[in-house]
């Protein structure tokens, strides 16, 4: 995946005066749209589309520096208006694009190159496992995105699930990992950003397709599970083990992450404060 994502940069590089859609980025890049963007963002801290945008801008910096008339410079780098154009020019690098040339001010944002660094040499632990499929059954909302410290409204769902509700998941479980999961699915279209919602479901596994109104279902499909143990500080440690799945493992692996529901289980430590074992449930398939 690190050599395919190093083709996909110089690709965008041929491309940047082109109309270049993600679509066919990621088309070219032989994998999935949700799975490279995923890559992406957690390798790069970038959307993908704001990588582009940034190293077009920082090109027409270039052309403007070496005296490109303005209105050329918006039109070969796909702006259909000079308004649209010196907006985004300006909130890029702070001044309008009229300016550069008189002020000899150059902004750049320079080709990224990936280099997978595996921090302290640690190997990651892993097991891939074939799961037919089921149901999340539980409760469930949608929620904020946050990818680090403690999602008070996951904890405020889980406050509110009553005893009922508790008692029928314990009767509805008959499926490995036989524990109470974390659940995400359906994340807004920014959730690359920690922007926008997801929906978060606290629940259980199971093959039983009838539940009562108290609950809620979400049927998955037959997946292979890449599942990953971690053992810590919680929530943090959970938290780092995920980052690292999408930005050193799975760029790294012969695995492309599949667009269904990833969850995880916790077991509290008894004996020491906020120290937990978890196992993080990543659906994916072999590229």
């Amino acid at each position: 995946m690190l050599h395919e994502l190093n083709h996909v940069i110089d690709y965008i590089e041929d491309h940047l005066t082109d109309d270049l859609s993600l679509e066919t980025i990621s088309e070219y890049a032989g994998v999935s749209d949700y799975h490279f963007r995923k890559i992406f963002f957690y390798i790069s801290g970038l959307k993908l589309s704001e990588y582009i945008k940034n190293r077009k801008l920082s090109e027409a910096n270039k052309d403007l520096l070496h005296g490109e008339k303005v209105t050329d410079v918006a039109y070969k780098y796909g702006y259909e208006s000079m308004d649209g154009f010196t907006r985004a020019f300006k909130k890029w690098s702070g001044l309008l694009p009229s300016e550069v040339k008189k002020q000899g001010i150059s902004k750049s944002f320079p080709k990224l190159s990936f280099v997978i660094n595996i921090k302290g040499g640690v190997a990651m632990e892993f097991r891939i496992e074939d799961k037919p499929g089921f149901n999340l059954v539980g409760v469930s909302k949608r929620v904020p995105m946050q990818f680090e410290g403690v999602n008070y409204e996951i904890v405020e769902l889980a406050k509110s699930i009553t005893d009922e509700q508790k008692e029928e998941m314990h009767s509805l479980q008959n499926i490995e990992p036989y524990e109470i999961v974390n659940a995400s699915y359906d994340a807004d279209a920014n959730f690359l950003k920690e922007e926008g919602d997801l929906t978060h479901l606290i629940g259980i596994l199971t093959t039983e397709n009838q539940v009562s109104d108290l609950l809620e279902i979400k049927p998955v499909e037959a997946y292979t599970w890449a599942i990953f143990p971690n053992e810590g500080s919680f929530p943090s440690t959970l938290q780092e083990t995920m980052a690292k799945i999408y930005s050193e493992w799975l760029p790294s692996s012969n695995y492309e992450v599949i667009n269904a529901p990833a969850f995880s289980f916790t077991k509290m430590d008894e004996h020491k404060k906020d120290y937990a074992y978890s196992e993080v449930w990543i659906p994916v398939r072999k590229i």
